[in-house]
């Protein structure tokens, strides 16, 4: 620790994070940073689900197909470039190459050709953004900061996340009605540039303030996380434990769809801002309330009441909602579930399981975690969206049969969860000497 006596804001970081007077500065900018980039994404998510409810249900699981294919191809692509190039490159070009894209299609939106084709383009562009703009993000911070800084400071930086992921939407809410949504594309785009400052900022405390110019990540490092997505496809193919997880993300994502399906049949009444506006108020909620249950709640649940029930509870109560829901199809009901289930998400089973993961060796976490969060994540996607489809407008069953399905999708979740969390408690648990959560 420094010697250097604690000024006023350090004391006040102090409540939050054990931090000393020569990170304050960096850790203040790296919270900025990915507050700014949370709140550009959350200004655009949005007007792309408001849009959905002008399209039919195959439409949609149309567009979700391509958005899987379009991720593998992009990740692949981003995977070949962090090979290549160094991170005060990477980074700023990933943020500028998507803020001229955002430009391009608020131009596009403005010419008024093919409108139709512009908004699905826009669908599954934002689809594929979400993929990177956070991954790039904690590439960057391990970059910056040493593995002990990490420890320390990351949780912190990471609640930046959560602000921008609330002041986003509710940008969105008080923009959307009055100016209409194409504007926003533009102050997304602003949002982005004004990284790129923040950024090199960032990289120059790297070495003037933190003294970390050991902290690299080489090129051999980049080959090891994502030169061979074989190798990660073998080991979760092989794995029951890694299995078990994607099993997991593949049942959220059914849900997921079809909670998402069933409200943007409900909204199909309202006008394109008014969805927006309503989108983004859930938006709002769920961001609060994931502060608030992480913040107080989700340490204590892990804690005293074990893994298996983390895991299994927002399942549970996801089931009960879907079996209101069948006895009472309203919009009222379906918002109420999908704020629980996206709270219940970020808060509650996205940290229980991201703790799976510290069972596992360091290969494990790098080469096939990203097979399960992205290419099962949007697999998951592709295939629950023509699920529902069938469901829908194959067998013709209605909004309470669907909830119906649901629900016993929901029991599997749970069951596959308290599975999970047992084989992490009979030892799954051992860590690496040396190693450290990520």
């Amino acid at each position: 620790m420094s010697n250097t006596r604690p000024g006023p804001l350090q004391r006040l970081l102090s409540l939050a994070c054990d931090i000393e007077p020569r990170e304050v500065t960096a850790t203040l900018t790296s919270f900025a940073l990915v507050l700014v980039l949370m709140g550009a994404y959350y200004l655009l998510r949005p007007l792309r689900d408001a849009m959905a409810s002008d399209w039919s249900d195959a439409e949609v699981s149309w567009l979700w197909t391509f958005t899987f294919f379009f991720s593998v191809v992009a990740v692949s692509l981003y995977g070949w470039a962090v090979t290549r190039l160094k991170f005060h490159t990477l980074v700023p070009a990933v943020y500028g190459f998507f803020a001229a894209t955002f430009v391009l299609f608020y131009l596009a939106a403005a010419g008024d050709n093919h409108p139709v084709l512009i908004d699905k383009a826009f669908y599954v562009w934002i689809s594929v953004f979400s993929l990177f703009h956070i991954s790039v993000f904690w590439s960057f911070m391990a970059d910056t900061f040493s593995k002990p800084q990490s420890k320390r400071l990351f949780g912190f930086i990471g609640a930046g996340a959560s602000v921008g992921a609330i002041a986003g939407p509710a940008a969105v809410t008080l923009l959307a009605g009055s100016a209409g949504t194409e504007p926003l594309l533009l102050v997304a785009a602003v949002l982005l540039v004004l990284t790129l400052p923040i950024v090199a900022l960032l990289q120059r405390l790297k070495n003037s303030a933190l003294h970390n110019t050991a902290v690299e990540v080489g090129r051999g490092d980049f080959d090891y996380v994502g030169g061979n997505p074989l190798s990660g496809f073998v080991a979760f193919v092989k794995d029951p434990y890694l299995l078990g997880i994607g099993v997991f993300i593949f049942l959220y994502t059914a849900l997921s769809s079809f909670v998402y399906f069933q409200l943007k049949n409900l909204l199909a009444d309202y006008d394109e801002a008014t969805r927006a506006q309503i989108w983004a108020s859930m938006d709002l909620v769920v961001n609060t309330l994931t502060i608030v249950i992480a913040a107080f709640a989700t340490g204590r649940i892990a804690k005293h009441l074990g893994l298996p029930f983390t895991l299994a509870c927002v399942p549970v109560f996801i089931g009960a909602g879907m079996l209101l829901l069948a006895a009472a199809p309203m919009v009222p009901v379906v918002v109420a579930i999908q704020i629980a289930r996206r709270a219940g998400n970020y808060a509650i089973s996205r940290p229980a399981r991201e703790m799976l993961f510290t069972a596992v060796d360091r290969e494990t976490r790098f080469k096939a975690k990203p097979v399960i969060d992205i290419v099962v994540y949007r697999g998951g996607d592709m295939i629950n969206a023509w699920g529902f489809t069938a469901l829908t407008q194959g067998l013709g069953l209605g909004m309470a049969a669907v909830a119906g399905v649901g629900a016993v999708i929901a029991g599997v979740w749970a069951a596959v969860g308290i599975y999970l969390g047992r084989r992490f408690n009979d030892g799954r648990d051992a860590m690496a000497p040396g190693e450290s959560v990520t």
